[in-house]
């Protein structure tokens, strides 16, 4: 393995988060924050509590878990898209680096930076109710999988899209309806039973329930379920990554 090659892009990556600081980071949590504030207190003068946990902390991992949907992408697609933007990726795919070692190193970086970015929302939420973490393992695992999946998923984006707006397609229309929909603020069990079995065909149901199990020992599907359902999704991303370079997939003219 060229670790040099994997190691130069994964810094050059990182390198830009530092660079555009007020974007990558800051601005996510105050976006997370403000979530939080008005859902919380809306929604939580409502709804005291759900399953025994406090409203304020009951959404936690949800709202983690959506910046760490979103910004996963985001990071991922951003980071392949504007090396074709350029044309540079014609040099890239024409050094001594292979498909693996590129994929590595760009859905590394963009994980890397969405797990940071989970760890401060986490650590800011804490400011504001106080958490408990019941299995921190089993929390930092569904934080690693979910951030490689879905960066691979930004990933498969970046490769696709043709033009910047491409890029906030899929974020904007998919997996941020998804999110909202799937559990971030209200447990599936408190919807009519024909809905409960609806909001089990969104993916991210079980993504947020198993994390939000980590935290409280609560769930709305089996936990072994949603870790199976991750990596099934992970599974699939690097299947249709590795047929993307294999045909060269929007790489080829």
């Amino acid at each position: 393995m060229n670790l040099h090659a994997v190691r130069a892009i994964y810094r050059f990556e990182m390198a830009r988060t530092r660079r555009t600081l007020m974007q990558s980071i800051v601005s996510p949590v105050i976006s997370t924050s403000l979530y939080f504030v008005v859902f919380g207190s809306a929604i939580g003068s409502r709804i005291q509590q759900v399953d025994g946990i406090s409203y304020g902390a009951f959404i936690v991992p949800g709202l983690i878990m959506l910046s760490l949907l979103t910004q996963s992408i985001s990071n991922a697609s951003f980071g392949i898209y504007f090396p074709k933007f350029t044309g540079t990726i014609y040099e890239l795919l024409s050094a001594p680096v292979s498909y693996f070692e590129i994929v590595l190193s760009y859905v590394g970086a963009a994980a890397t930076k969405s797990m940071i970015l989970g760890l401060i929302i986490l650590a800011t939420a804490a400011l504001f109710v106080p958490l408990q973490i019941a299995h921190p393992v089993w929390m930092l695992v569904f934080l690693v999988l979910t951030s490689v999946t879905f960066s691979l998923i930004g990933f498969i984006i970046g490769l696709w899209a043709d033009s910047f707006e491409k890029l906030q397609v899929v974020p904007l229309l998919i997996i941020t309806p998804l999110t909202f929909l799937g559990g971030s603020f209200y447990s599936i069990k408190m919807l009519p039973p024909a809905w409960q079995t609806i909001t089990l065909f969104n993916p991210v149901v079980y993504l947020i329930s198993g994390f939000r199990w980590s935290f409280y020992g609560m769930a709305d599907v089996d936990v072994g379920i949603s870790l199976g359902m991750t990596a099934a999704f992970m599974a699939a991303s690097l299947a249709i990554v590795a047929w993307m370079f294999k045909t060269g997939y929007k790489l080829k003219r």
